[in-house]
């Protein structure tokens, strides 16, 4: 069963180009959210869905550039892509190097547009399946006893078992129960993947799985 389609947000000052964007989206069936202002779009609630932003460069009160950085800042993760009837080099540049997806001249050119909403949105999509992996995998480190924490951390900076039972004090085969424990928990098929879960746990802006 197919789920709810994403969702692509708006933000433009100019009423005509968010009816002619508004238009062209549902024409291949995604939702559509429209702003005309930064502050509009802040104070909205928004549905948990994949979704991407088509944010103009040029905002009342705030310039969409300094809004990427707003959002980035206060942990919002959406794909944006910049429109602009004048944009620069540096400007480009600069959206780009933040994280845009494209950045695109008015008048647009509607697939050129479209294409760039799918990559968004696949962005989007990648994202948030990564997300889920990695909280999945905490509330699994979560059932873990603190011992067994203990051992799969020293298991982790490439300890030998009998090091680690030296360590604990106890006895190595003590240490194989706990780690053994660990990896069924983890439902890590192998010392290799359970070394991997934790890395992705420790540092999830670095996964790309």
């Amino acid at each position: 069963m197919k789920g709810p389609a994403p969702i692509v947000f708006v933000i433009d000052r100019d009423p005509s180009v968010r009816r002619a964007i508004e238009r062209l989206v549902e024409s291949v069936g995604l939702r559509v959210g429209l702003f005309g202002s930064a502050q509009e779009f802040l104070l909205a609630k928004r549905p948990n869905l994949p979704s991407c932003l088509v944010l103009d460069i040029r905002l009342p009160g705030i310039s969409g550039l300094d809004f990427q950085q707003e959002l980035t800042e206060t942990g919002v993760h959406i794909p944006i892509i910049f429109l602009t009837a004048h944009g620069d080099i540096p400007m480009t540049v600069r959206a780009m190097k933040a994280g845009a997806v494209e950045f695109l001249t008015k008048p647009l050119r509607d697939q050129d547009l479209l294409d760039a909403i799918q990559v968004a949105l696949e962005r989007d999509r990648s994202r948030r399946q990564r997300e889920a992996g990695i909280a999945a995998l905490r509330k699994r480190f979560e059932l873990l006893t603190s011992r067994e924490r203990e051992v799969v951390a020293m298991v982790v900076s490439g300890m030998p078992n009998k090091q680690i039972a030296a360590r604990i004090g106890t006895a190595e085969n003590t240490v194989k129960v706990h780690r053994s424990r660990a990896m069924e928990k983890m439902q890590a098929e192998s010392l290799a993947d359970l070394v991997k879960m934790v890395e992705r746990i420790q540092s999830p802006s670095k996964d790309k799985s």
